[in-house]
């Protein structure tokens, strides 16, 4: 692994531990057992750093929910699939990173949002069509209303304000959070989809 390689990966280590804006160039060099000076030598300053991170993290998730979709049984199969990402990410992420990215770094929240409202937008309104095709969701959804609702569902849990205690319970809001809008959108054709790999999690 080259040095630009590792400093990366323990930056994305320790904003997710930590938060963005408590973590500094002298933690991340600290971390590595390198001078500042040899850190800067591979990123101007923290806000090319950042943007590397979040860089890597918006295209290793366009990869992985492109690679899922291809893989998917069906439109609630890869529901479940974008779940289990959801659930790796998240896992392992502070809920401040969202909130020290919109304040302190703009210009990359600004590319984090473009992600969200063309990316992810086009990937669940695809999924909300193709499960209307098959009829494991239900006909009479507004899918543009329903796409837009699960985009903003999605971070909801990462709202310190409407989840004071999300930092320990990040996994499980959303857990909950995605149970609610796949119940609230399968007919029962889907629901015996859902019940058959919710039984399959748990075997897991």
């Amino acid at each position: 692994m080259d040095v630009k390689e590792r400093i990366l990966l323990k930056a994305h280590d320790l904003f997710n531990k930590y938060g963005i804006r408590s973590v500094s160039m002298d933690d991340i060099a600290a971390q590595l057992g390198m001078s500042k000076k040899t850190l800067y030598q591979y990123y101007a300053d923290k806000e090319e750093l950042v943007n590397a991170v979040f860089t890597r993290i918006l295209e290793g998730n366009k990869d992985r929910c492109l690679g899922d979709r291809k893989l998917s049984e069906n439109a609630v199969h890869e529901i479940f699939m974008a779940f289990d990402m959801m659930q790796e990410m998240f896992s392992k992420m502070n809920p401040v990173v969202i909130f020290d990215l919109h304040k302190y770094h703009p210009q990359v929240y600004a590319k984090f949002h473009e992600h969200k409202s063309t990316f992810l937008y086009n990937m669940i309104r695809t999924n909300l069509e193709k499960g209307v095709k098959e009829e494991l969701y239900r006909p009479e959804i507004d899918v543009d209303v329903i796409t837009r609702y699960r985009i903003e569902s999605v971070f909801i849990p990462f709202n310190s304000e409407v989840f004071p205690n999300n930092r320990t319970h990040l996994v499980q809001i959303e857990q909950q959070v995605n149970d609610h809008f796949i119940y609230g959108l399968v007919t029962a054709k889907g629901q015996k989809l859902v019940q058959k790999y919710k039984n399959q999690r748990t075997k897991k």
